[in-house]
């Protein structure tokens, strides 16, 4: 009997652990990271959600996540085969103690190698011949990436040379990284070199075969960093940036970008890595992209006034599925989209016109489909049948008035 008892005891103490556990698990996931980092964001690249900001909005210095900026105006405003010569200012100007790929001066290379030597590599040297090229001089690039960061809304921003190299009037903001980045990921050139983990160039009239690892160890498969979902990334560091990252991870549907400026370097290790895992981490155990409804779902039923009998009732189908990010935790079952109808909605309707929108409102943020017409709705020839009859009725009144008065004349002529 008491091992029974003893047995019984065990199970309860089991279970209450079992379930113990599983609570502070889930908990956890919520709990937001605490960073080292100084500024720091984690944003939904298609909704534009914030899942999680530190200082988002404080002037950084953004070291050489500013080669974004360069990427992207040279990958917009060059030929990726075309040849590029490095001339003595472009190679000689970079300050020591900022990494450069030995580019030589008249040394050439195609847009597409010098590029893969900026974002892999973070060659500044590099950063300088293809602004030169772009731009027509250094100063000149410089401006476009102002106007670049004026066309993007970028407010915080302000640039003063092409590579990130360390001015008081040189900044950004870890939300304006986050947009910028959102902009270049647009971009499939921008991507694919921005993701490779490594680059090779082939020898030169100047110099020979250069391969490199990429800095963003997160997209190195081996390193201890290598976090699988990154798709592409920038790193930057001065000693008054700090450890600086921007990159972009995509899991389960749903792609994050994740901006971290300002992080230190603990024990050899960098945190804009692990704090970045960190964030991604944080964003894919709490956000998922839900379908709210799938396409071809009935939302509602409405009346053709002119329509006939048998198709004047209208069901409004969804013409797309509408999915949408949501947190994990909340329920949204019982969400009702909010139906906006079209003020003149009259048979004949065919099949598949658009009637109006349905639009679901999820944190400020809104996911709409239109609705279709479910069947063709044929016109109701009613008023028209009662309009001829009724023509039909005054044109005999007519015919037999007018009749009737020449009758009564003939009459009058016989008396």
């Amino acid at each position: 009997m008491k091992n029974k008892k003893k047995i019984f005891v065990l199970i309860i103490l089991i279970i209450f652990l079992i379930f113990n556990f599983s609570f502070v698990s889930a908990a956890d996931s919520n709990v937001q990271p605490s960073l080292v980092s100084e500024a720091a964001i984690l944003m939904d690249n298609k909704t534009n959600k914030i899942l999680y900001s530190k200082n988002e909005n404080k002037k950084m210095y953004p070291a050489s996540t500013t080669k974004i900026m360069t990427a992207i105006l040279t990958i917009e405003n060059c030929v990726l085969n075309d040849n590029v010569t490095a001339s003595y200012d472009a190679v000689t100007s970079i300050p020591d103690g900022y990494s450069t790929a030995y580019i030589q001066v008249g040394e050439t290379l195609t847009v597409e190698q010098l590029l893969q030597l900026l974002l892999v590599h973070s060659a500044n040297d590099a950063a300088n011949v293809l602004a030169e090229y772009v731009g027509g001089s250094i100063d000149s690039f410089v401006t476009m990436m102002n106007t670049k960061a004026h066309d993007l809304n970028l407010t915080g921003s302000h640039f003063t040379n092409t590579f990130g190299m360390h001015d008081e009037n040189h900044y950004t903001t870890a939300f304006d990284l986050a947009i910028l980045m959102q902009y270049c990921m647009k971009n499939d050139t921008f991507r694919k070199i921005a993701g490779s983990a490594s680059c090779s160039i082939p020898a030169t009239n100047k110099y020979g075969v250069r391969s490199y690892n990429s800095t963003n160890e997160l997209i190195i498969p081996n390193n201890k960093n290598y976090y699988q979902y990154v798709t592409a990334g920038k790193t930057g560091y001065t000693s008054q940036a700090g450890d600086c990252l921007v990159s972009c991870s995509y899991k389960d549907d749903l792609e994050l970008i994740c901006v971290v400026l300002g992080g230190k370097t603990v024990n050899g290790v960098s945190t804009r890595f692990s704090e970045s895992r960190e964030l991604y981490e944080y964003g894919y155990n709490n956000y998922s992209i839900k379908t709210l409804i799938n396409k071809d779902s009935v939302v509602s039923q409405i009346e053709i006034e002119n329509a006939t009998k048998d198709t004047k009732n209208l069901d409004l189908l969804i013409s797309q599925d509408i999915t949408a990010l949501v947190n994990n935790s909340e329920n949204y079952d019982n969400l009702v989209p909010e139906l906006n109808i079209n003020e003149t909605v009259q048979a004949p309707i065919d099949e598949g016109t658009v009637i109006g929108t349905a639009v679901y409102d999820i944190d400020g943020i809104q996911y709409t489909s239109n609705l279709i017409a479910s069947h063709y709705v044929e016109e109701s020839k009613f008023l028209e049948v009662i309009l001829k009859i009724g023509i039909l009725i005054v044109v005999a009144l007519l015919i037999f008035e007018i009749f009737h008065t020449k009758k009564k004349k003939s009459r009058k002529k016989i008396f």
